[in-house]
């Protein structure tokens, strides 16, 4: 039972933070229709920037400096690249994006080098919360996960709540209109891109000192980000907070547990295979579930987009 609870809450952080990070791309999507290949390389960013600036003023100045730093970056980025490529469609986009993500990288390393920074969480949140069974909970995780459900009821209480939520809304589907009723519409869609970023930002800030700040940490989950919001449903906010938690303890939990196949597969009344048999169908009755555990999220896509292709709470044909 308390490896049950200690997984419930290593899945709930990995969530939330896979959260903080992917409800930027999917604000960026639903108000604007865009697949930001860079997210992940403004998350990147804010850990990088967050870590510079600890080093003169502390981490907390950090944690509300980096996000707007690279919320400015990528209101920029949307100004002066991703507006001219958007009216040629969403290839060109895509392609736009992805080079910036190799520029992010390139630079993130000629400015700090290719070591891992010693980036650590602030001294006030280094000690154990509580403690489950000699498990330690560490306060900063507690942190990380208050902060996350902030953001989501924050994004939240705005989209659907505020006058600023229903013209952002609006600007997408009938633009014309809303530019008629006099709003800026051009300036609307650099803000949400801009604030989509800031959020990006905000989770390496958030996730630099637990997961590493090093130049490949953009791609290490650049992926896993567009599976939750695939699996969540495009443009949903909801989708991705569901998709996240669905990723989280899933992960978590076959990391925890060494299920072996062989116990499964002679359930199902098969034999093992003999000496003569190839490598790889012995290599099946070896395998256990902490080995297949990173594609398990890659597996509950494909099984979500064969039953509901739109994904969980999706709506809008893309």
């Amino acid at each position: 039972m308390d490896l049950i609870i200690i997984n419930l809450i290593d899945g709930l952080v990995t969530g939330m933070l896979l959260f903080m990070l992917s409800s930027g791309l999917t604000l960026i999507f639903s108000m604007m229709g865009v697949l930001n290949f860079a997210h992940a390389s403004f998350y990147m960013l804010g850990a990088y920037f967050a870590y510079q600036i600890s080093t003169y003023v502390g981490f907390w100045p950090g944690l509300v400096i980096a996000p707007v730093l690279v919320g400015v970056a990528g209101a920029l980025v949307e100004r002066y690249g991703l507006r001219r490529v958007h009216q040629y469609g969403h290839v060109p986009e895509l392609i736009f994006t992805f080079g910036l993500a190799l520029l992010i990288e390139e630079v993130v390393q000629f400015f700090w080098g290719k070591n891992q920074m010693a980036y650590d969480p602030p001294q006030v949140l280094q000690f154990a919360l509580f403690s489950i069974n000699g498990n330690d909970v560490s306060a900063y995780r507690i942190f990380m996960i208050f902060v996350s459900m902030a953001i989501f009821l924050g994004l939240l209480w705005i989209l659907t709540r505020t006058r600023i939520g229903l013209v952002i809304q609006a600007a997408l589907s009938h633009p014309r209109t809303v530019e008629n009723l006099g709003h800026n519409v051009p300036l609307v869609f650099m803000g949400v891109f801009g604030v989509g970023t800031a959020l990006a930002g905000l989770a390496g800030v958030i996730a630099g000192p637990v997961l590493g700040t090093f130049p490949g940490m953009a791609v290490v989950l650049g992926s896993i980000v567009f599976v939750t919001i695939v699996i969540g449903g495009l443009g949903s906010l909801w989708g991705a907070l569901v998709a996240s938690l669905l990723i989280g303890w899933l992960t978590t939990f076959a990391a925890s547990y060494n299920f072996e196949f062989s116990t499964l597969l002679t359930a199902l009344g098969l034999e093992r295979p003999g000496d003569l048999a190839s490598s790889r169908l012995q290599d099946l009755w070896t395998l256990t579930l902490p080995q297949i555990g990173p594609i398990l999220p890659y597996v509950l896509m494909v099984v979500v987009l064969v039953f509901r292709p739109f994904g969980l709470f999706g709506k809008r044909d893309v």
